[in-house]
């Protein structure tokens, strides 16, 4: 099993990043790009074949180590 994990600034959170990209995509004609959001993609190999018991132990990992939950959103799931 493979858990996909995205992690992503809050929406209230400058992202010095996505609007360098925002900008770079408007100079190259891309017109009607609001907002760019850049984060971080993770995938993370795991054992054994109960997603259901893998949940809580992703959520954890990605409130306490992977994320920072004061600035960024996370959201996941388990194949």
């Amino acid at each position: 099993m493979k858990a996909k994990i995205v992690i992503t600034p809050k929406k209230a959170v400058l992202d010095p990043q996505g609007k360098t990209v925002q900008t770079a995509l408007e100079h190259m004609g891309y017109e009607g790009v609001n907002d760019v959001h850049v984060g971080k993609y993770l995938e993370i190999e795991l054992e054994g074949d109960d997603a259901e018991a893998w949940k809580p132990k992703i959520d954890e990992a990605c409130h306490k180590l992977l994320s920072n939950p004061v600035i960024e959103d996370y959201h996941f799931t388990i194949e």
